[in-house]
């Protein structure tokens, strides 16, 4: 399911998008055809780009007029960061499709996929450096942070007992650091004042924070068709989410049926009626609660920054994001 963003409807991001799309695709060109083939799969099948878009934006607060080509450049090297991450994601969750096409994996093997993938962070390191010594140590530590998140999910993969903390560690790691990055690199890059690269920085990662609850929260409360792919599949993987872990803290009869389905790998009815109990509680409004709370996070740093029509784009983007889940 689609997620819609106000940053996609700045009146110079189209442009800038084509801008973006172009030195993607330069970015990942070699002189071997076939890992030139594999590095943009993914590229060529599409993507809305958030990441290089929030840094865009975030390097056209306070201002009217097109980005540089570093701005464009460092947004590259976020987006690349993204993609070697869901190349590696792939080859550990077996997936077989991504944005309607073949997984790197399915079609051309782990092997090829994980080489692919570190290809890619590679690239993505080199245009980093590019941008100076600054720009190369956060784009690293990132990628570090990713890991990070990563490891928190998957040494909870099945744990019953995994805590709302250990969740929030984890999504700060995996998701929101590249958010918050892709922020403060396009404020570094645009030469923002100190003040407003801090208030970028933060944004980019409530921003996140609300990315990827609202991903979650649609994982549970979205259909089958809207998603492209089973509903619940988290809990199918073990991997237990805001809205589930909320369910299972509250003790109650609902939770106990939960807990006794959960743990271990869930055939396809008892899938369905886990989904049917975590859907039916209160748990869900409570996720949606913590979403909402890091959506006023996010207004209030833009409180902080430089008025214009790329402030007001970040202000009205993570209330978009979570009205997509409020039904």
């Amino acid at each position: 399911m689609a997620l819609a963003s106000p940053l996609l409807e700045l009146p110079l991001m189209d442009a800038d998008r084509d801008r973006v799309e172009s030195a993607l695709l330069t970015s990942v060109r070699t002189r071997d055809a076939y890992l030139t083939e594999i590095a943009s799969h993914l590229i060529v099948a599409g993507g809305k780009r958030l990441r290089p878009v929030m840094t865009i934006a975030a390097a056209q607060v306070g201002s009217n007029v097109p980005v540089s080509d570093n701005v464009i450049l460092g947004g590259i090297s976020c987006e690349l960061v993204h993609l070697g991450s869901l190349y590696h994601d792939d080859v550990m969750d077996e997936g077989t499709t991504r944005r309607g096409v073949e997984t790197v994996n399915a079609k051309w093997g782990n092997l090829q996929a994980i080489l692919a993938g570190d290809f890619l962070l590679s690239r993505a390191s080199e245009i980093a450096a590019s941008l100076g010594n600054d720009i190369a140590g956060l784009l690293a530590r990132t990628i570090g942070q990713l890991c990070e998140g990563q490891i928190e999910e998957l040494r909870h993969t099945y744990d019953l007992s995994r805590t709302v903390p250990s969740y929030l560690v984890s999504i700060e790691g995996k998701t929101a650091s590249l958010f918050s990055t892709s922020a403060r690199i396009g404020s570094i890059v645009a030469g923002h004042d100190a003040t407003t690269i801090d208030a970028l920085t933060n944004y980019g990662t409530s921003f996140g924070m609300v990315f990827q609850i609202v991903d979650d929260l649609l994982d549970i409360m979205a259909t089958d068709e809207e998603l492209g792919k089973p509903a619940g599949h988290d809990m199918e993987e073990g991997v237990y989410t805001l809205p589930v872990l909320l369910t299972l803290a509250e003790g109650d009869a609902t939770a106990d049926q939960l807990r006794a389905l959960l743990g271990k790998p869930l055939s396809q009815d008892e899938r369905a009626h886990a989904l049917s109990l975590v859907r039916a509680h209160p748990g869900v409004q409570s996720a949606i609660d913590s979403a909402r709370n890091y959506v006023q996070m996010a207004e209030a740093e833009c409180n902080r920054m430089p008025q214009g029509a790329a402030t007001d784009a970040l202000r009205n983007a993570p209330g978009a994001l979570l009205a997509s889940v409020i039904r």
